[in-house]
């Protein structure tokens, strides 16, 4: 099964905890694609920190290379992209499936990606655009809504039903486009329709123009441990023909996945 998105499981002891290093990085997650910038206050308020400790938090961060400050305003500096590679360079999933990405792109002439459930998140671990670059969310390192992506329907279509039902109850599902489906009952049925088949097929959920289909990758075991998909433009590759034409060439990666994994 893929890594639980219940974050309450196997918590450890609080004396275990170091807490300065859990809210540094807390600091750190305070910024995103909306909040580029923020002050000592808007940090405190958005960590749950005092302005004291978050002004302290936020000195260190500077001192180190992960931030800098400007005219009463912090932002990231790109040391904090070191955090990210650390993980796709050590880890073995990235190495293992981009060749493979490569060869499946390459020979469909499209995009394709590989991701992970991080929490209720998709992360893409591994990409490649074989010259069609369709949508920025397909690269390394970002991080998008499980429950309007392919790769995050298999992948929620694999973990035991009670905690998909969690998932359901705490999810806050958004209108990212006039196709995204947030009626929680629906999703429910979508979900339960990418376990039954295999696959999953979004068209158009996260962005315009971009359709997507995806397949689970598991290990020796049966486990399931990560999705690849292959993305297209709406234009030009009807959601019908996206089966025949890019489901055999997924399943064919899922069977040398699982000898690798």
């Amino acid at each position: 099964m893929p890594a639980s998105i219940d974050s309450t499981a196997d918590a450890p002891a609080t004396r275990d905890l170091i807490a300065g290093l859990e809210k540094g990085l807390q600091v750190i997650e305070a910024f995103d694609q909306e909040r580029a910038r923020l002050t000592i206050a808007e940090v405190a308020q958005r960590t749950g920190l005092t302005r004291a400790a978050a002004r302290r938090y936020l000195i260190t961060l500077v001192h180190l290379g992960y931030m800098r400050h400007e005219n009463k305003l912090f932002s990231l500096t790109p040391m904090v992209l070191r955090l990210g590679q650390s993980y796709l360079h050590s880890a073995r999933l990235p190495r293992i499936v981009q060749p493979l990405l490569y060869r499946l792109a390459y020979s469909l002439e499209e995009a394709a990606s590989a991701g992970v459930l991080d929490h209720d998140d998709l992360v893409c671990v591994a990409a490649v655009s074989a010259g069609r670059l369709v949508s920025a969310t397909l690269q390394p390192g970002t991080r998008v809504p499980a429950y309007c992506t392919a790769n995050g329907r298999v992948l929620l279509a694999s973990l035991p039903q009670d905690e998909v039902e969690r998932f359901l109850e705490r999810a806050r599902p958004e209108q990212m486009t006039g196709h995204t489906i947030v009626d929680k009952e629906r999703l429910a049925l979508e979900i339960g329709r990418a376990r039954a088949q295999g696959y999953a097929l979004v068209d158009q959920e996260l962005e315009l123009g971009l359709r997507t289909i995806a397949v689970p990758l598991r290990n020796f075991r049966g486990e399931t441990v990560a999705a690849i998909n292959v993305s297209v433009h709406a234009a030009r590759i009807a959601a019908d023909s996206m089966v025949e034409r890019c489901l055999p060439a997924l399943l064919k990666i899922q069977v040398e996945m699982s000898a690798l994994l």
